[in-house]
């Protein structure tokens, strides 16, 4: 199989998860790498995603390192399976990989959880809104940098629109609502789109109001991504250096109890949109 010379976060993950297992069963490179007749530097390469796994070799490793939660064995196995292009693909070499990685998580999740402080989560942005929110970046990005950016993030909308959309919950801070990014009109356009959007059977939006005080995390915008199985969840954290990504299961539990807490702090759905009408009439 053909090696990668820039593998996605997902296809690191999935190698990551079979090192774990290995380890777990407490089994060397040489012996994995003899189950399956390859050498330790390819078995490395495989777990680092550098080179892909196919699912017949997952399931015999799975087997030998006596792994029986047969849910998450096929979950790694579905993993290995989808190796086509994704659209995101398209903006390679002109968008950082994180941006695509992104995406990629969206497409193969089950679920989005997002948490949202400074403004209107990026699949629910117009193209307006996105592109001021793009302008706002430092240093400042070129006009062809914005407009591939804002093309990217509308693209990402795709996963509302295919035959089984994406389950969505947004969490949503009252301070971003008051962001003008762009200027009132823009912004009330925006507003006016959050809500329209809340309507759809598949997403759900949850205004944080600013009288709860202080949450944790605080200032921190939040993705998280379920996979198959909880054990493949992936939390996704904006950086000024660009998105970091884990899946280490600390995390995982730390950002579940982030989510859970603003679960019980933010409005019922027709709560929030009253709340997002009542910010866009001000405007």
């Amino acid at each position: 199989m053909a090696t990668r010379s820039t593998p996605t976060v997902r296809q690191k993950r999935l190698g990551a998860e079979l090192r774990k297992m290995r380890l777990a069963a407490g089994a060397s490179t040489e012996y994995a790498a003899g189950l399956l007749g390859i050498d330790r530097t390819r078995l490395s390469n495989m777990e680092s995603g550098i080179r892909p796994f196919s699912p017949e070799r997952i399931r015999t490793l799975a087997c030998n390192y006596a792994c029986s939660d047969a849910s998450y064995v096929n979950a790694l196995v579905t993993m290995a399976k989808h190796r086509e292009r994704g659209w995101w693909e398209h903006y390679r070499g002109t968008l950082p990989a994180g941006l695509l990685d992104i995406a990629e998580l969206e497409w193969h999740a089950t679920r989005v959880r997002t948490a949202q402080v400074m403004h209107v989560p990026g699949l629910l942005q117009t193209e307006e809104y996105a592109r001021a929110v793009f302008a706002a970046v430092l240093p400042p990005l070129s006009r062809l940098e914005v407009e591939l950016r804002v093309a990217h993030r509308m693209a990402r909308r795709q996963v509302f629109d295919r035959p089984q959309p994406l389950p969505y919950i947004a969490y949503v801070h009252e301070a971003a609502l008051r962001m003008p990014y762009g200027g009132a009109e823009v912004t009330r356009q925006q507003l006016l789109h959050l809500i329209a959007q809340s309507e759809r059977h598949n997403i759900d939006v949850r205004i944080v109001p600013t009288g709860v005080g202080g949450f944790p995390g605080a200032g921190h915008a939040l993705l998280y991504a379920d996979g198959e199985v909880p054990e493949l969840d992936t939390v996704q954290l904006d950086s000024a250096h660009g998105p970091d990504f884990t899946g280490a299961e600390a995390q995982l539990t730390k950002y579940r109890s982030h989510l859970d807490w603003m679960d019980n702090a933010a409005l019922d759905p027709a709560a929030s949109r009253d709340l997002v009408h009542s910010v866009a009439r001000e405007l």
